[in-house]
């Protein structure tokens, strides 16, 4: 295969690879959940899930070219156990954040009004966000490795042309699945996602770190 074609090839597999799994509800759904429960507007939902999915894909990129240099082996390793932990890491969020909610909820309960130090504990929204981007940090997607690898022979223009491919299919297809979800969440209204969406999101993230944790198993 002359290097053009592998360049094709490569090109076309950083693609599918970016945006096929990019596709598993945990690289939307808390993102969404928190804006539903945080009202965030659709814009600021997706520009968390483009700072979040930059996150996801910078690490990964960066984790493959630690494995150029120093050898496959051992950086896809530490990848796929950052992956293991991922899940895990979504579980803890998920609780801390229902937990926050539920102290919000029972303090409106009590006093009849929103308890402004739950709205404000250090802006909230932007300690979500924070929270968030440091998840999908820690949520590599270590087929990107071999892609890598496979990019070798190619000029560094094209191994770039390649990386950016990969990241702007990943980046886009969260950021297009956190929007259409975002959509979908408006459908659900009331004083009790007003009340417990905050709760709610939080068992949802919980319920997501328990499938990822059960399928990287």
């Amino acid at each position: 295969m002359n290097t053009t074609s592998l360049f094709i090839s490569l090109a076309i597999g950083a693609i599918t690879v970016g945006s096929l799994h990019s596709l598993a509800p945990d690289h939307w759904v808390p993102i969404a959940a928190v804006a539903r429960a945080r009202n965030w507007s659709k814009g600021r939902a997706a520009r968390v899930g483009l700072i979040c999915g930059l996150g996801h894909v910078t690490v990964s990129v960066f984790l493959g070219l630690l494995a150029l240099t120093f050898g496959r082996q051992l950086f896809q390793s530490f990848g796929e156990r950052m992956v293991s932990v991922a899940g895990l890491l979504l579980i803890g969020f998920g609780v801390a954040y229902a937990i926050w909610g539920l102290r919000g909820a029972f303090a409106h309960r009590l006093h009849g009004h929103h308890h402004h130090h739950y709205d404000h504990v250090h802006d909230a929204s932007r300690a979500s966000t924070w929270s968030l981007f440091l998840i999908y940090c820690a949520d590599p997607c270590v087929a990107v490795i071999p892609i890598l690898f496979a990019a070798a022979p190619l000029s560094t223009a094209e191994t770039v042309s390649i990386v950016v491919a990969y990241e702007v299919a990943t980046v886009g297809a969260m950021v297009a699945l956190v929007a259409l979800a975002h959509s979908g969440a408006q459908m659900f209204k009331g004083k009790w996602i007003e009340r417990y969406g905050d709760s709610a999101a939080g068992a949802l993230i919980v319920a997501t770190g328990v499938m990822v944790a059960v399928l990287d198993w």
